[in-house]
């Protein structure tokens, strides 16, 4: 694969070469490869169709985790979460322990303690990792999917962009079921504070306990906006906003 560079910027195939743009760049790609039939009988290809089978369930693991928080998702996420959020979920199949190769799946490997580790505190938004936007402490109840930060100082305990005069909080609590793909979600109301030195106690309790079976995740939002004439605008496309899964059980 290579670069394109220059002033021309090309996209679609031609004579064998496919140009496509890409978040690196513009980008080129030779045409070829071995036929569809092949892969699809050939015994020589039992690997590929193993991995191909992986893949695809890989892809719509992640979609469904992208699914189930639609709301949440559309205000921080970053250029590249498809393709971070696919490794993820490829490591999380490695931990399917009983799985034939071609098989594993998301769903067995993470009910185990090491699949849950790689989910909990994934960032959606690579560029506003929560730890390094939020510094207080806080809890989850993953009973309710109360999420509390208590004595919370905005003007101190928050990394801003210089420009943001309010910030917003939201939890979501989400039963997400890998292997049908079913899912329930719970929002908290949001909790919209001015960014000053005024102390507050959060507590973000979702509307209700989603009902299903499957990984309950617990995620927090923070949203950042800047107030003009009495109206809250939101921040370049959500750039700054920090989206982050804090619990999974």
């Amino acid at each position: 694969m290579g670069k394109l560079k220059g002033i021309i910027k090309l996209e679609g195939t031609f004579d064998g070469l496919t140009f496509y743009k890409s978040p690196d760049g513009y980008m080129v790609r030779t045409k070829g490869g071995v036929s569809k039939s092949r892969i699809i009988n050939d015994p020589a290809f039992a690997r590929t169709r193993e991995n191909i089978n992986e893949f695809r369930m890989n892809v719509q693991s992640g979609k469904q985790l992208r699914n189930s928080i639609g709301p949440l998702l559309n205000r921080a996420k970053d250029s590249k979460l498809s393709s971070r959020m696919f490794k993820l979920m490829s490591d999380i199949k490695n931990y399917d322990s009983s799985s034939i190769r071609g098989q594993r799946a998301v769903h067995k490997g993470i009910a185990s303690i090491d699949g849950m580790l790689l989910l909990r505190g994934f960032d959606f938004n690579a560029k506003a990792r929560l730890q390094t936007v939020l510094h207080a402490p806080y809890s989850v109840d993953t009973a309710t999917g109360t999420i509390a930060i208590p004595d919370f100082v905005a003007g101190e305990q928050l990394s801003t962009p210089e420009s943001a005069s309010h910030v917003s909080f939201r939890s979501a609590f989400v039963n997400l079921d890998f292997e049908t793909g079913l899912f329930e979600t719970s929002y908290s109301p949001v909790s919209n504070l001015p960014i000053s030195l005024t102390e507050s106690s959060l507590n973000l309790v979702p509307a209700g306990i989603p009902v299903g079976i499957g990984s309950q995740l617990h995620l927090l939002s923070i949203e950042f906006y800047q107030e003009v004439n009495g109206v809250q605008y939101p921040l370049n496309d959500g750039a700054f906003n920090a989206l982050n899964i804090v619990e999974v059980i």
